[in-house]
């Protein structure tokens, strides 16, 4: 049925209305993914956190965010978006306000894993709306604008985050987040254009989710993307996430201004990467050699952390852009897990890959943490911060040349849905 004008318009402004609300929420979750590498100093001082505690509270967030992947995908294909994303918000708000007023490391870890609960829906449920919204051959593009928007969270992380420090603390820029969670949660909750005329908030689903989840796990085709989400996502989320500003200042003598300020250039390498992506992929109808390449270049700027070049100067500057602008190779896997299954399992075949960038994050975080204190306790000798560090760097680099192997196993979709046989128990 051909649609008039009027109803086409209707029909964009409910789509870029929906977009931006769960956008705005995703930027928050970025925000909350990078704040701890801001204020590491000041966790450590409020909580008197060892490297492996302070990494075990950042962690706090992925683990639970890797765990409420699957359960996400089933909810946004089942109730829908819009609902998920709002409970969501109350839960990563009540989070945000009980980490900022915590006074001990227990309530600390309470309120981290409420965030990281509350705003473990947001991605997954994006990409469901960016996948019944946009054309297939649009996907990566949009979804590279998806990480575009959410990186101006994980920006803010950063550089204003650092200034903002200067005249607040980081107690009420957590309970400001918290607020602003409750307050996406309100609109996300608004009346959608389906329910103005009368129908179901979303459309029903078809068939049981237990069956269409054992179709997304039982396809082979799905689980290489999950590797190369935990290779180079994971290194690139714990280090961004917490230890890049304490390499910084502890291995180079960097204050925080200027460790952040390159940390910044990480994310918005990210960020300009992941659009860019995503728009030569739909150009060139490919997502593995995009993928293979990628990776090949980010294993590569490991390599240079790892031999000790130079951050203090142009180099640190250069290869922390490098870094973020190859790894966003790895948001390709979602369009590849998404082509590789039926459309209507779209929400959990995408939670399924982004299961391992959390997993990966979760195990770096505090194993590198651990790593520089066993190196600092058992050196016969004080180590300089750098060479305390270098150990971490090389377990860092370690995922991402597992992330490398796994791209060569991604099957090729030239960018469209494949045949997906029916199964049957």
């Amino acid at each position: 049925m051909m649609l008039t004008s009027a109803q086409d318009a209707r029909l964009v402004r409910l789509r870029w209305m929906a977009f931006v609300i769960v956008g705005l929420a995703y930027m928050l979750s970025f925000f909350h993914r990078y704040a701890p590498a801001t204020i590491s100093a000041d966790l450590q001082r409020a909580f008197q956190a060892s490297g492996a505690a302070l990494g075990s509270l950042a962690a706090t967030y992925f683990y639970v965010y890797m765990v409420m992947q699957i359960p996400t995908g089933i909810l946004v294909d089942t109730l829908g978006p819009r609902a998920v994303v709002a409970m969501g918000g109350l839960i990563a708000g009540i989070g945000s306000w009980l980490f900022g007023v915590s006074d001990t490391l227990t309530a600390a870890m309470i309120g981290r894993l409420l965030i990281g609960l509350g705003v473990s829906v947001t991605f997954i449920a994006l990409l469901k709306l960016n996948a019944v919204w946009f054309h297939d051959r649009h996907f990566a593009t949009i979804t590279g604008a998806t990480i575009l928007l959410g990186n101006l969270g994980a920006l803010l992380a950063a550089a204003p985050l650092t200034w903002a420090l200067g005249h607040v603390s980081w107690r009420s820029v957590f309970v400001t987040a918290g607020e602003l969670s409750l307050l996406m949660a309100a609109l996300a909750w608004l009346p959608s254009l389906r329910e103005r005329d009368g129908k179901a908030a979303h459309p029903a689903h078809e068939g049981h989710w237990w069956d269409g989840l054992r179709m997304v796990l039982k396809n082979r085709a799905t689980w290489p993307g999950l590797w190369v989400n935990m290779g180079m996502a994971g290194s690139l989320f714990a280090f961004g996430g917490l230890w890049a500003v304490p390499f910084l200042r502890d291995g180079y003598g960097l204050d925080r201004a200027a460790a952040t300020d390159r940390t910044t250039l990480l994310l918005l390498g990210f960020s300009i990467g992941a659009f860019f992506v995503g728009t030569i992929s739909d150009r060139i109808g490919r997502r593995k050699p995009v993928m293979i390449a990628g990776a090949l270049a980010y294993c590569l700027c490991w390599v240079s952390m790892v031999s000790g070049l130079p951050m203090a100067g142009a180099s640190g500057y250069f290869v922390f852009l490098a870094m973020r602008l190859c790894a966003s190779s790895f948001t390709l896997s979602w369009a590849c897990a998404k082509e590789v299954n039926a459309h209507a399992l779209s929400g959990m075949a995408t939670s399924v890959v982004n299961i391992g960038g959390f997993l990966g994050t979760a195990i770096l975080q505090p194993l590198v943490g651990w790593a520089i204190d066993r190196a600092q306790a058992g050196a016969t000798h004080t180590p300089t911060g750098l060479e305390a560090y270098r150990v971490g760097m090389v377990i860092l680099l370690g995922f991402a040349l597992v992330g490398l192997v796994s791209t060569l196993f991604i099957r090729e979709t030239f960018c469209r849905y494949g045949v997906i046989p029916e199964r049957h128990s």
